[in-house]
């Protein structure tokens, strides 16, 4: 019987697979119950047992030791028939426990008025509605009475998983103010006492930005993984593809909402080219390298007729334009050129709609390939020198357009920096290989 080597954390990792640490053996039939479990009811489970008294973190620390009960008891007394209502029962008496019972009741049957009175509680909420928990849980976290600013990460963290340093390096912040943030903002859902309950399709108009931008940021945690083969922290491929999943059911949720289509068409269209971004060895290889033969066709389609969806419902928006990009980019597999000015003008309209660091990243080399090597260099230059400082995508770009300007020197110089700031051995290896590239006209 092997060990499970991951750990219990919040109770599920990405997707409700869990992370679990045991020392003891744990039966095959056991650990896959336990995954099944947390891949199909974490959300509705999480859902349940918030509900009642808005404790959120508390809800979280239940749950897990439940699925670590399951772990332990079902490899040695067989899976009950209802994993369901055994890990809610044990949560709740967890919740119980820690709310000062005397009795300890993590490892007792429900009674049949408890039982009873769980799937009454459960029928009252409209669970068809929105026909995924993690979607669900996902408009539970949009709620208007958190902050705005919140939402999307503590979705990051309560419903896919990732850990506090992860969101906060895709937030640009660092990982201690995250952690407070998602403490503080947790805390204030328990003392406000506001309501953690399933909301129905008619909540997620008011909701819908903020879980547009959990499912787009989860996309890109992954995506940025994936390229990187960051091993420890999420599972890259997994996180991507359930990012894609929830953004396709989005948009059969919603088809006639520009902005979800938009956001399905993006991921749609990023995603197709993830064979083709990491060599058989595992070098990176960047997009204006990789072989188009290996991006996936049917994914492209799908993504483009979601975008033209979107486009005839003749409502701009970022995801739309973020949408449009991507498919510049992958219109090279049938035109054999990147049209720079086409990306030129859609960065620019991102950057009117949905200004942020890496839309004007990607302005100026677009500008740089499509203008002058100097144009895109001065349009660096326009972003804020305190934020781009520590954003190694702008040293990059600035050691990319040095080198189109033949100014080897300065180049090597914004590549040192992009080294010292790159986030995985692979991008980093690739960025030395510019580095020596540029430096042996030096020494001959």
């Amino acid at each position: 019987m092997p060990r499970c080597q991951a750990r219990i954390d919040r109770g599920a990792a990405f997707g409700h697979g869990l992370k679990v640490t045991q020392n003891t053996p744990i039966s095959r039939s056991a650990e896959r119950a336990v995954e099944a479990a947390a891949r199909d009811s974490y959300g509705r489970l999480l859902s349940l047992l918030a509900s009642r008294g808005a404790d959120l973190a508390g809800a979280q620390d239940a749950l897990a030791e439940a699925f670590r009960g399951a772990l332990e008891q079902w490899g040695t007394q067989g899976v009950p028939n209802n994993p369901e209502a055994w890990l809610l029962t044990v949560a709740r008496n967890q919740q119980r426990d820690v709310r000062g019972s005397a009795a300890v009741r993590t490892s007792l049957p429900m009674d049949e008025d408890e039982m009873d009175a769980m799937f009454i509680t459960a029928a009252c909420i409209d669970l068809d509605a929105i026909p995924d928990d993690r979607l669900k849980l996902l408009f539970v976290c949009a709620h208007p009475a958190i902050d705005a600013a919140m939402r999307a990460p503590l979705m990051l963290q309560t419903v896919l998983g990732l850990e506090a340093d992860v969101i906060a390096r895709a937030y640009l912040i660092p990982a201690t103010a995250m952690a407070q943030r998602l403490v503080r903002v947790k805390r204030k859902i328990k003392h406000a006492v506001i309501p953690f309950e399933l909301p129905s399709l008619s909540d997620m108009p008011e909701r819908l930005e903020a879980v547009l931008e959990a499912v787009y940021g989860a996309f890109a945690i992954g995506w940025d993984s994936i390229a990187s083969a960051a091993q420890g922290e999420v599972d890259a491929n997994e996180l991507a593809d359930e990012a894609r999943y929830l953004a396709d059911l989005l948009a059969r949720l919603l088809p006639d909402d520009a902005e979800v289509l938009g956001l399905a068409a993006c991921i749609s269209l990023s995603n197709a080219r993830c064979a083709a971004r990491v060599a058989p060895g595992g070098a990176y290889v960047p997009l204006e390298s990789q072989d188009t033969g290996l991006w996936d066709v049917r994914q492209i389609a799908w993504g483009e007729r979601l975008l033209q969806r979107a486009q005839r419902l003749n409502a701009p928006g970022r995801f739309q334009l973020e949408a449009a990009i991507q498919s510049v980019h992958v219109a090279r597999a049938q035109t054999g050129f990147t049209d720079w000015s086409a990306l030129a003008l859609l960065y620019e309209g991102l950057m009117r709609t949905a200004p942020c660091l890496g839309a004007a990243v990607g302005r100026a080399i677009a500008i740089g390939q499509a203008q002058s090597p100097a144009a895109g260099l001065a349009a660096l230059d326009q972003i804020d020198v305190g934020a781009r400082e520590a954003f190694q995508p702008a040293w990059a770009a600035r050691a990319h357009l040095l080198t189109l300007a033949q100014q080897p020197l300065e180049a090597v110089k914004a590549l040192e920096r992009a080294i010292a700031l790159a986030p995985s051995a692979q991008l980093r290896q690739y960025l030395e290989g510019q580095r020596a590239a540029l430096e042996k006209p030096a020494e001959a």
